[in-house]
């Protein structure tokens, strides 16, 4: 079993040049702004307050790295969506995500946040068909599970799988923050991709 044994927020950048060392495998979270990426991995690292929770969409913006038991890094991207920034903003934001996300030899996944409220937007839609052209591999995580019920959250994966034709059932994981759902479904997908880093063995 994974013990997280040292978390460490580490730095943000705006420049790939600036990426942290050690060169560790990277976890991205993506999603629109307000969907719940700090309240996500606050949970994955059993602290409250370690990524800043706002209330006030589009804070995030800068690629934020978290330093797991010296394993692995999570990374939270800025939000994309309704966040009221000026255009020129909006796409110096984009630039740098995309430059992030293809020229990155060490992201292992992406893990795309949708609001189980607000459910699929158009730019998460066209997130999903730029990672599939670009061949970056993704899961989706539903977060916010905590306000429906086992029905909705079915509904919704459904409605997932039938608009999203190239994703699977596999690369869906129902996510709440409140109760835990859905938090050991995406350690055990982080830990199965680095579990051939050579200081994983010392962690679990």
């Amino acid at each position: 079993m994974f013990t997280l044994k040292e978390v460490i927020f580490v730095k943000s950048i705006v420049d790939q040049k600036n990426r942290p060392k050690p060169y560790l495998p990277e976890f991205a979270f993506a999603g629109r702004s307000n969907v719940g990426k700090s309240s996500l991995i606050n949970c994955l690292v059993n602290r409250s307050n370690f990524a800043h929770v706002s209330k006030s969409p589009g804070k995030t913006r800068t690629i934020n790295y978290y330093q797991i038991n010296d394993v692995f890094y999570l990374v939270d991207l800025p939000g994309y969506g309704f966040a009221r920034v000026s255009k020129s903003e909006k796409k110096s934001w984009q630039k740098m995500i995309e430059n992030y996300l293809i020229h990155n030899h060490y992201l292992k996944t992406v893990f795309v946040l949708i609001d189980c409220k607000v459910g699929l937007k158009k730019s998460d839609l066209e997130l999903f068909e730029w990672l599939q052209f670009h061949l970056i591999t993704f899961v989706i995580i539903v977060t916010k599970a905590d306000r429906i019920n086992r029905n909705g959250q079915s509904k919704i994966i459904s409605e997932l799988l039938a608009t999203l034709r190239q994703v699977n059932r596999k690369q869906i994981i129902i996510f709440s923050a409140k109760t835990r759902q859905g938090r050991e479904e995406i350690l055990a997908e982080i830990l199965r991709q680095t579990e051939d880093h050579p200081a994983a063995a010392q962690n679990n």
